[in-house]
């Protein structure tokens, strides 16, 4: 099973880094908060710099 990225938006705080790293990959809600809207816009290794970028670490990998 292929892994795939997921944001924990009770915990995002909206602050974009990941949309600046990954745009194909993560965009922000009307409220706000970052969501995945095409797991497969960006390589692992891109998506994985977001991971780690995150300020409040609401970016995880799961199974999907």
């Amino acid at each position: 099973m292929a892994k795939k990225p997921y944001v924990d938006q009770d915990v995002c705080t909206g602050c974009e880094t990941c949309i600046d790293l990954c745009p194909g990959v993560f965009r922000l809600t009307d409220d706000m908060v970052a969501e995945v809207f095409d797991p497969a816009g960006a390589g692992e290794e891109e998506i994985q710099e977001a991971i780690e970028s995150c300020p409040v670490e609401c970016i995880s990998w799961i199974d999907g």
